[in-house]
């Protein structure tokens, strides 16, 4: 399992034709279904025979001609609801845009496959990839465990890989043990009765309940939760109302409670359940708060996190590949499979400011630009790592 990396160069140029492709056809949600027909043609021209386990769910093998255990690559596939404001030629026009590099990382575990299936002969075990949906909605890895992903053959351990825009291209960071955030999407419905703002004693002001129960969500993170932990709640849609002179019937509050620990998650999550009820029927509403979807920190596996990093250490030199402990506050749903098999989640550098003025804009921002020239490394990354494992635990 030699030159996966020069092998990556060589097949450069096809993977940026089809990363813009991807990037010209965004598609959101748990449905994809030109991404889904874009990505099986791609597996079947390089050989494979892909099946789609549930909704744009995709599954290919490659192996199984030796003995072995079982390796997952995963990739998403969805984008954001966000206008694309970009001065790329291959831009989303549709009002979608691939604003978290999911293009980039669906190109990547192609450029993998075919990587792979030129050195098929050799994989002692088996190499599962795997394509899914709504990664951005927290529902994606969790209809894909459903659909038995795992199953048929027997997951032994897995990895993914996000692009990460402000990092030095090809610089490769990894956390040990808990490094990503969990996230709780909810959704607070405040029931009042509408009235003239000239007589409000007639009605039941539900914007000035959803405004108490604000408020008090935020007591919660400095006085319920220690210093020392890390947890945020942000309510960042606030709707109700249509005219200045009346007093609304309802109001709608969207928002995430993200935290490093599954137990403080729901801790906040219950605690607020108390405060939008009871802070409704101090002022004679009524509420109710719904969890929209959600995901649990993401645990990397630390013996199996150094293992994979030492081949990345081989693949591009001991200087390019750095690990820390502690997490961010931001969220994955690869997540869902690292409580099921012991799993890595790599970043992948993609571009400073000095490097290019339009690099290193946040992720989700309308103008956001990634070095296409890190899809090399992310393939020959995909390839190496699951190969070496295999090889070294057969």
């Amino acid at each position: 399992m030699k030159n996966f990396l020069e092998n990556a160069q060589q097949i450069k140029d096809e993977m940026i034709q089809i990363r813009r492709d991807l990037h010209n056809h965004p598609e959101v949600g748990e449905d994809l279904p030109r991404t889904t027909a874009f990505v099986m043609g791609k597996l079947k021209e390089y050989g494979y025979e892909p099946t789609e386990i549930c909704p744009s769910g995709i599954v290919a093998l490659v192996g199984g001609k030796k003995p072995g255990k079982t390796f997952l690559l995963r990739a998403d596939m969805d984008a954001l609801p966000i206008k694309e404001e970009t001065n790329y030629e291959f831009k989303a026009t549709n009002g979608n845009m691939h604003a978290c590099g999911h293009d980039f990382h669906t190109t990547m575990l192609l450029g993998a496959a075919k990587l792979l299936k030129q050195q098929e002969d050799e994989i002692e075990g088996t190499i599962k990839l795997v394509f899914q949906p709504d990664e951005e909605g927290f529902t994606g890895a969790k209809k894909m465990l459903n659909a038995g992903v795992l199953e048929n053959p027997k997951v032994d351990a897995a990895m993914a890989m996000h692009v990460h825009s402000g990092t030095p291209s090809n610089i490769v960071l990894y956390g040990l043990g808990t490094s990503i955030a969990g996230c709780i999407r909810f959704r607070i419905t405040v029931n009042g009765t509408g009235c003239h703002g000239a007589m409000p004693e007639t009605g039941v002001d539900p914007i000035n309940i959803a405004a108490h129960i604000y408020l008090s969500s935020q007591e919660i993170i400095s006085r319920e939760i220690s210093a020392t932990e890390s947890a945020v709640v942000t309510i960042g849609k606030f709707a109700g109302g249509d005219a200045p002179n009346i007093i609304p019937e309802q109001v709608i509050m969207e928002g995430t409670i993200r935290s490093l620990s599954r137990d403080i998650g729901d801790f906040i999550f219950k605690r607020m359940d108390e405060i939008v009820t009871t802070t409704a029927k101090m002022f004679r509403g009524s509420a109710k708060l719904e969890e929209l979807s959600s995901v649990p920190p993401l645990k990397n596996d630390t013996e199996l996190a150094n293992e994979l990093g030492s081949y990345v250490k081989e693949l591009i030199g001991e200087q390019a590949v750095i690990s820390f402990e502690g997490g961010g506050m931001g969220s994955e749903d690869f997540a869902s499979y690292s409580y099921e098999v012991p799993s890595v989640y790599f970043m992948l550098g993609a571009g400073t400011k000095d490097e290019n003025p339009l690099y290193g804009f946040p992720m989700h921002h309308p103008q956001v630009v990634f070095n296409e020239d890190i899809m090399v490394t992310g393939a020959a990354m995909h390839a190496y790592c699951a190969t070496n494992w295999l090889k070294n635990h057969s």
